[in-house]
């Protein structure tokens, strides 16, 4: 870990990677045995570096996460009341093209199923969790979103387009911040949540990740969009804004971001690394589609070198990225600048692994 630039972005992927398979079977992912978003966005990051690399021990690797958790008919255990549970169904399309097993398309048709039984707002917003009646969470635009148009894509069921890019502009008309260009965490449209304005139902504060995940799920929206929908420029536009706010408070010195993105002036917040990641990755992809310039590339290498001057090793020399905010529900300023950090907690790796698949190429441009 001494020398930190001999590794390409590659590199530290496969770092990353190696180092938690080093550690855990792929069924023993924490949390074990479960059909979840936090291996969910750490096996996806191992896609993507998969399809750059082609070796077949990561391939290997996420087939036996989903074989050991789908049965041979295609049934799976998983929360049938929140749009966290759809994530990990990113990995059933490409294990179905590729075998050809009736199981992954009968689980990736499960999952399709939920968003008929999902509760709705009173315009048709996907509650985030039952348990949060009338919630909107920009995080949830990522776990259910980018399934769908996958799944338009996949198996021709194009309306499911016109579902998620709704989603999409309910949040920016609920959760956008005009002065900013950011998006608050959630929205409810009760207006009971004690976090909840009054007047607009918004919580309080811009959190890091999931301005990330938001970040993530637009960009990944215009991958899987066709060239000519006409939907494309909303998406543009957006991420275009966020990707200049996002440049705007990056931290000067350390390239990183805040926790609560636009209170780093404040003493007791606290650069947090997966927002940092998922920020990287949002701005690589908006320079690669030529929504932000130099500024954006820039903004990007430089939040990438301070990844890496953060890292840590384990007295094995493993891969240990630090300061991952554990998850976490919405709130006020307080809660989340007193949430615990983890390390290698498997969302923040996977954003990690992200990160790193996209400035490969930027890395020398």
């Amino acid at each position: 870990m001494d020398d930190r630039t001999a590794l390409t972005p590659l590199g530290w992927a496969r770092a990353a990677c190696d180092s938690l398979m080093s550690m855990y079977l792929p069924e023993e992912l924490p949390p074990a045995n479960r059909w979840h978003y936090h291996q969910g966005v750490f096996l996806c990051g191992m896609e993507m570096l998969w399809e750059k690399v082609r070796e077949e021990r990561y391939d290997a690797y996420i087939k036996r996460y989903v074989d050991k958790l789908v049965d041979e008919q295609g049934n799976l255990y998983f929360a049938r009341d929140e749009l966290d549970a759809i994530q990990a169904g990113l990995l059933l399309f490409r294990l179905d093209e590729r075998n050809r097993d009736i199981r992954y398309r009968s689980a990736a048709n499960k999952l399709r199923n939920l968003y008929n039984t999902l509760n709705l707002t009173s315009e048709g917003g996907f509650w985030h969790k039952d348990k949060y009646p009338y919630n909107m969470w920009l995080d949830g635009l990522y776990m259910g979103g980018v399934f769908a148009l996958k799944y338009a894509n996949a198996y021709g069921e194009i309306g499911l387009r016109d579902m998620v890019l709704y989603q999409e502009e309910l949040m920016r008309r609920h959760m956008k911040d005009e002065k900013t260009g950011l998006l608050c965490h959630a929205w409810d449209e009760s207006r009971k949540m004690p976090w909840a304005d009054p007047e607009t139902g918004r919580s309080p504060e811009f959190w890091g990740r999931s301005l990330g995940w938001y970040g993530l799920a637009v960009a990944q929206f215009l991958d899987e969009l066709p060239a000519e929908d006409e939907r494309r420029g909303a998406l543009e536009a957006s991420l275009a804004e966020l990707s200049q706010a996002l440049i705007r408070y990056q931290d000067a010195e350390s390239g990183l971001w805040y926790q609560v993105v636009d209170k780093g002036h404040l003493e007791d917040n606290w650069l947090e690394t997966s927002c940092t990641c998922l920020f990287v990755y949002a701005i690589a992809k908006a320079y690669k589609f030529g929504l932000v310039g130099e500024d954006g590339l820039a903004a990007a290498r430089k939040g990438y070198e301070g990844l890496i001057q953060v890292l840590e090793s384990d007295g094995q020399g493993r891969f240990v990225l630090p300061d991952i905010c554990i998850g976490t529900s919405a709130g006020d300023y307080e809660n989340y600048v007193t949430r615990p950090t983890s390390k290698n907690d498997l969302h923040g790796v996977g954003a990690f692994v992200m990160a790193c698949v996209e400035m490969e190429e930027l890395a020398k441009a």
